[in-house]
């Protein structure tokens, strides 16, 4: 009976090993079939990526191409002159870029300097200052605010915004500023309501929405811990935003910045509302002009020659050009920056 016994148990225990080695065996030839899956997964992924990246390379390329090829005759007629020339007449085919291009940057930097202290201001409020029952339908509000189409704040803007400007603003601003040496100039000329000025401020409250948002953002981002720290060594709300909050996210917030910035330098119909249009160079800001975009806006469909064509094909990639250059400034100062935190650190 006990060798039974013993036989059965030994039996058993050979049998539960080899059950047991089975499963392992099998368990391994599972994770090995697996671990290759994912290999193959992770193989595709990476190619498909690869190939999206290369997509977006020629596209570009192909972009700067058409472009080139596009206002390859007026290259070739004005060379660099049509950079600095103020001549634009179709009926002559004397073209020159220096008005649009002046409109642009200047209408640009009007928005930028409107539009920064505001957003400034807006994002600090939302995450610092606005009582908690408030913060979110008005930051859900301002962010409505970018949704809104561009010919809305055209049409608002030449039909009710330029008549009061020319009205009430203008005269004040002629009275006050106008009266300062040095930039009186910038505010002569008579209240029309659309011109330089106006088309700046309209596109300041266009990018405010962008710039607020990624500000709002970024400095949610910032470590309670930072800032109840300093609060409780004694620092006022504007020493903690000026030497925790705008630190910690300075990076972010350039970034938000040259977003509004390039969002400026590219709109097109809320800007050929209220600019006025006019190719010629004046030193007033309340006087009419013209910017790149409004340009190809208004009389891309009326060119009528290879030459005309060129020279607005032409804008189109100056546009780009310095769309270029303001996004590889902005990559180099927060290349520079992260530079600057890391020596610190």
């Amino acid at each position: 009976m006990r060798h039974h016994f013993l036989l059965a148990v030994i039996t058993k225990i050979s049998l539960a090993r080899l059950q047991s080695g089975v499963t392992k065996t099998m368990s391994t030839a599972h994770a090995a079939t697996k671990l290759k899956r994912q290999r193959l997964l992770d193989s595709i992924f990476r190619r498909a990526t690869l190939f999206f990246t290369i997509v977006v390379f020629l596209l570009l390329a192909a972009l700067i191409g058409s472009l080139i090829i596009g206002s390859w005759p007026a290259l070739q007629t004005f060379g660099f002159d049509f950079l600095w020339s103020t001549q634009w007449n179709p009926v002559t085919e004397k073209f020159g870029a220096l008005v649009p291009i002046i409109g642009t940057l200047i209408t640009s930097l009007v928005a930028l300097s409107i539009g920064i202290p505001v957003s400034f201001g807006i994002a600090l409020f939302l995450t610092e200052l606005s009582p908690p029952w408030l913060r979110r339908p008005l930051g859900t509000a301002i962010e409505l605010l970018a949704g809104i189409p561009s010919i809305i704040y055209g049409m608002w803007g030449l039909f009710v915004f330029a008549p009061f400007f020319a009205k009430y603003i203008q005269p004040w601003i002629q009275g006050t500023l106008g009266e300062i040496a040095g930039i009186g100039f910038l505010f002569e000329g008579a209240f029309m309501g659309i011109g330089m000025l106006t088309a700046g401020i309209i596109l300041a409250i266009m990018v405010i929405p962008f710039i607020s948002s990624v500000m709002r953002d970024v400095f949610e981002v910032v470590p309670s811990l930072f800032k109840e720290s300093a609060y409780g060594l004694g620092a006022t709300t504007w020493e903690v935003i000026w030497y925790v909050v705008l630190p910690y996210t300075k990076s972010g917030v350039v970034g938000g910045i040259m977003l509004g910035f390039g969002r400026a330098l590219g709109e097109t119909m809320a800007v050929t509302f209220v600019i006025g249009n006019s190719h010629q160079l004046h030193a007033s800001l309340f006087m009419p002009g013209n910017s790149i975009a409004s340009a190809l806006a208004n009389e891309f469909t009326e060119a009528d020659g290879d030459l005309y064509t060129a020279a607005l094909i032409e804008l189109g990639l100056i546009l780009f050009l310095i769309t270029f250059v303001v996004l590889a400034c902005s990559k180099i100062l927060l290349l520079r920056l992260k530079k600057r935190e890391g020596t610190a650190s």
